[in-house]
């Protein structure tokens, strides 16, 4: 079994780009029938990746030609959950949409392309080849979201597409100094090479390149303004949303992990320790002064993300552990939420959350599911938030850390205590098709479920063994009710109608100097790596 797995590692890039094309020269009924099986093939053979290789590795030299002269494909345990996920949400995600008016043979084609690029950035061990995917991914998210073709669409798109085409020349530059120092491209030998470099600084110019293309595409601060324009723009199906916020700006994340995992003699955990809190206070600042339902969850999604670097970069197992979690979870729990988004916009017209009301009576069952996802992001005891910020905090060891994950909680809550009034009110009872409930009454339940069984999750999935103190685990429940009861007087008492919520609202920067904060993460990251 592991040998045909090993043989056939590609067929995972290759099966949902193949049937991509194909669909789109077949009649639309067919090929909707087409796509959930390749999607259900292409689940079930991730699968059995993931299951051999938590034994083993796999790897895969294409045309035989082994690194540095060819291309190689490598699974181990974090890339093989990763094409999991990938695979579980798309196919999630395809049912859920399945009779949209949007979803012709071209959104079909350009969707399940989207798949197959993503498990090429997660499978290929390959930096040359990780740029071309990332190329091509950036024209096809570009397309999807300017799919409805109006004028904000196509602005948003237009900036989504030259802000990556701009930062991915920085990766460019960074591969052909990377090149002419190692001779190769691939990860895996780049590891092996650095315990032979005696110049260290050599490699800083390109790490520092490679570096600032990853640091955009994980929407680090100060390089996410793009995050908002593509994840909430008014012409994007909330499918698209959800993919884009759930799954692809995690390839930032993992490229990050890969990257930084082979370039181990560079030590910039605490830039990126200091980079991920700064990110993670920005994001939910910004999320709390906005009233748009998509915008408040795309400036959550930038918060969060600065909370897994930080996680990521404290120095500690446990707390690098919970940050690899709380990629999981995020992927649940915003999926939700964008998807619950995108059926009150269709309801109510308006993206404006004060002018939704009775949500909960018109759609129960997507608003219990959407409160899982809401209790999912907050850390509430029991539900999948709550174990990996859990972990977070137990790893940190750190009276200062605690704090800060206190404040980021607390910044999340005052935002979600706005976004819960949708829920309250009467209101007529919505017509909600069984499929789309069923779904997403699925992901909500799977937000409790990684609370409940996070521990036992962690090690099926890492192999890690994950012990959560009850007697801690209580004290940071109670921390979470009082940090409840504070975001609620806060929010009401103190930051309710304030004008200058309202500048923050109008907070733009543009491509000019989205290019510009590109060009200065750099410097500074450059400056900081020749400076300790």
């Amino acid at each position: 079994m592991e040998i045909l797995l090993t043989r056939y590692l590609y067929i995972l890039i290759l099966l949902p780009i193949f049937i991509g094309i194909l669909v789109y020269f077949v009649p639309k009924k067919f090929g909707i029938v087409l796509c959930i099986i390749a999607q259900v093939i292409h689940a079930g053979y991730s699968v059995m990746v993931f299951i051999s290789s938590k034994s083993n590795p796999l790897l895969i030299a294409l045309g035989g030609w082994n690194a540095p002269v060819g291309i190689e494909l490598f699974a181990d345990n974090l890339s093989a959950v990763m094409v999991l996920l990938v695979s579980f949400l798309f196919l999630i995600l395809l049912l859920f949409n399945i009779h949209r008016h949007y979803v012709n043979n071209l959104f079909l084609m350009l969707f399940l392309i989207f798949e197959g690029l993503m498990c090429a950035i997660f499978l290929c061990d390959d930096l040359f080849t990780i740029f071309v995917m990332v190329e091509v991914s950036t024209i096809v998210v570009s397309l999807l979201i300017m799919s409805k073709r109006d004028s904000r669409s196509m602005y948003d798109g237009m900036i989504y597409l030259l802000v990556n085409i701009f930062s991915m020349t920085f990766f460019l530059f960074g591969l052909a100094m990377l090149y002419k120092q190692t001779g190769t491209f691939s990860l895996r030998l780049l590891k092996t090479i650095m315990s032979d470099v005696t110049n260290v600084k050599a490699l800083y110019l390109p790490y520092s390149f490679i570096l600032t293309s990853v640091c955009l595409k994980a929407a680090l601060m100060p390089l996410f303004s793009w995050l908002p324009k593509a994840h909430g723009t008014p012409g994007a199906p909330s499918v698209v949303s959800a993919t884009l916020s759930g799954l692809y700006v995690k390839g930032g994340i993992y490229l990050y992990l890969r990257i930084t995992n082979a370039f181990y003699i560079i030590d910039t955990q605490d830039f990126f320790l200091v980079c991920g809190i700064i990110t993670a206070f920005v994001g939910f600042a910004l999320a709390i002064a906005q009233s748009d339902i998509k915008l408040i969850l795309a400036y959550h999604t930038v918060s969060q993300l600065g909370l897994i670097m930080m996680a990521l970069n404290m120095g500690s197992e446990v707390a690098y552990w919970g940050g690899v979690y709380h990629i999981l979870s995020h992927a649940l729990f915003k999926t939700v939420l964008f998807l619950a988004a995108g059926m009150m916009i269709e309801e109510y017209k308006t993206r404006n959350i004060h002018e939704m009301h009775g949500v909960f009576k018109r759609m129960p069952w997507v608003s219990g599911a959407a409160i899982c996802a809401i209790l999912g992001i907050t850390g509430a005891p029991f539900f999948n938030g709550s174990i990996s910020k859990y972990l977070i905090s137990h790893g940190s060891n750190n009276l200062l850390f605690d704090i800060i994950l206190i404040i980021i909680t607390l910044g999340t809550l005052i935002s979600f205590v706005k976004f819960l009034k949708v829920f309250t009110g009467n209101g007529k009872r919505a017509k909600v098709p069984k499929l789309r409930s069923i779904i997403i009454v699925l992901l909500g339940g799977m937000c409790l479920l990684g609370g409940l069984m996070g521990a036992d999750i962690i090690e099926i999935l890492f192999g890690y063994s994950a012990h959560v103190n009850a007697s801690e685990y209580t004290l940071k429940a109670g921390i979470f009710i009082v940090s409840v009861i504070a975001s609620y007087f806060i929010y009401f008492k103190l930051l309710k109608g304030k004008s200058f919520l309202s500048k923050i609202r109008d907070f733009d920067i543009g491509i000019n100097g989205i290019a510009l904060s590109i060009v200065i993460f750099f410097a500074v990251l450059t400056g900081y790596l020749y400076i300790i």
